[in-house]
């Protein structure tokens, strides 16, 4: 009977394998180039901000806007989707993104936009692209 289990199971896992067939995607965060948003804002009016990027190939795909609030700082940064199984191309191709964004105390709200890394040291290093706007009555 044990002989029989042993078998069974060699066929089973024998007959599972990794194909390059299936998608495999990984997520990226991409840099912001450049922002485009007021200088001032007032409480409670919407606001739209947008984001130019650059994606790097063929293979990347836009996958949304990661944004972490901590007070009154929000790091900003585009979220892309790696397909790492196709034939990609190293293409830079400029893209644009938004996001609404509606201030609800008064005060200074800083915005830190991810631009990529810098290597000091062999230390990676997060750099941003740094606004702090006003939100007047």
């Amino acid at each position: 009977m044990k002989k029989i289990l042993v078998v069974l199971l060699f066929i089973i896992f024998s007959s599972c394998s990794v194909t390059d067939d299936i998608p495999r995607i990984q997520t990226a965060f991409l840099p912001i180039e450049s922002v485009s948003m007021p200088d001032a804002y007032r409480i409670n009016q919407t606001y739209t901000i947008s984001l130019v990027y650059n994606k790097p190939s063929t293979c990347h795909t836009f996958n949304g806007i990661y944004s972490h609030v901590n007070g009154n700082e929000n790091t900003i940064a585009i979220v892309s989707d790696v397909h790492t199984n196709n034939n990609c191309q190293e293409i830079i191709t400029e893209a644009e993104a938004s996001f609404d964004f509606e201030p609800t105390e008064l005060g200074t709200y800083i915005f830190k936009f991810w631009h990529g890394e810098n290597t000091i040291n062999n230390v990676n290093e997060d750099v941003y692209l740094d606004y702090e706007i006003e939100v007047v009555e």
